[in-house]
């Protein structure tokens, strides 16, 4: 069965969907969330903020260190299920992800000076990672602008919480729909 994942990313975790089918047909195989920050690794989950409080050469080498750790975790996470889809017979086609406005982010320099800058990074960032560890697995990814998530579709693919229970989020939700894009 042809199946593709979907993913909407926060601060140091992401939401993962496994889905097979359309819109109008889905089938959602599994729901989770995936670490992508290293617990362990102080700043980790906002590198940008910890950054803040930095001489300039330390900031830029603790966003590098926080980029290199949550790629590893994303492939990591990300080669764990293509295997595990795989073995079960399943072809995974594809990735979608859930992407913010799209706007160019200024140098590392003017992001650390600006609050606001820091969380837009951050989630540039996470969001990144998904990307760059699915194209590492092979798999075409398709960004998806949230804002641009049709509206018709939301509510179709809400309406399968009643059928596949709890949790059933948002997140999982926009993930699906993503993932379903790429099928």
């Amino acid at each position: 069965m042809r199946t593709a994942l979907g993913f909407r990313a926060h601060s140091g975790w992401a939401a993962l969907v496994e889905v097979a089918g359309t819109i109008d047909a889905p089938r959602v195989l599994e729901r989770r969330k995936i670490v992508i920050a290293d617990p362990r690794m102080p700043g980790s989950k906002q590198p940008y903020h910890a950054a803040a409080e930095l001489s300039f050469p330390r900031a830029e080498a603790l966003v590098r260190r926080a980029i290199e750790s949550s790629r590893a975790l994303a492939l990591e996470a990300l080669s764990s299920t293509i295997k595990t889809l795989r073995s079960q017979g399943h072809e995974v086609a594809g990735c979608g992800v859930v992407l913010g406005s799209g706007k160019a982010l200024p140098g590392l320099e003017k992001i650390l000076a600006s609050h606001p800058l820091l969380h837009t990074a951050e989630g540039e960032m996470f969001r990144d990672v998904l990307v760059w560890a699915a194209k590492e697995c092979r798999l075409p990814v398709i960004g998806v602008r949230e804002k641009s998530l049709d509206p018709a579709s939301l509510e179709r693919i809400g309406l399968l919480g009643k059928l596949i229970g709890p949790p059933w989020t948002q997140d999982q939700k926009y993930a699906t729909v993503a993932a379903l894009m790429t099928l």
